[in-house]
């Protein structure tokens, strides 16, 4: 059997494994993980930049961020992985939005769920006869008032 075929097997319904947070995973996950070949394995290099990715946001400042993400595209750029390539190539060209969470600290996460929410309300369409009623919604939407009137 060559390499690679034993390789394969043994990667085989691991996926999720690579793809979770190492220090989230369970100890029967964890002891599957350390199981794994990762000697040579593409899959082991993007999982390592993967999380290497993460500990930009533990960094100190926007400076040190920056230097962070500059060695960490080049490593990306540098891996001969070409998912890892395009993923660099993405993260480069979003970089000012990426360090810009330095200032702020605020995650996109939080606004593309309000913008979800608001889309929704959009598509249902209720009766919103005036610019002014599509408004009020969203920042009932987006506020989330509490109208619930006093005991």
């Amino acid at each position: 059997m060559s390499d690679v075929v034993i390789r394969a097997q043994a990667l085989k319904g691991t996926r999720y494994l690579w793809l979770r947070n190492p220090t989230t995973l369970s100890p029967r996950q964890q002891a599957a993980f350390a199981q794994l070949p990762k000697r040579h394995l593409k899959t082991a290099r993007a999982c390592q930049m993967r999380i290497a990715f993460r500990d930009l946001y533990a960094q100190p400042s926007a400076e040190t961020g920056a230097a962070h993400l500059k060695a960490w595209h080049y490593w990306a750029t540098h891996s001969r992985i070409p998912h890892m390539i395009e993923a660099a190539k993405t993260i480069a060209r979003h970089r000012d939005g990426i360090l810009r969470w330095f200032r702020s600290r605020i995650a996109n996460g939080l606004i593309e769920g309000i913008n979800s929410r608001i889309q929704a309300a959009k598509a249902k369409e209720r009766g919103y006869r005036s610019i002014r009623n599509l408004q009020a919604i969203i920042y009932w939407i987006a506020g989330k008032l509490d109208l619930r009137l006093p005991a």
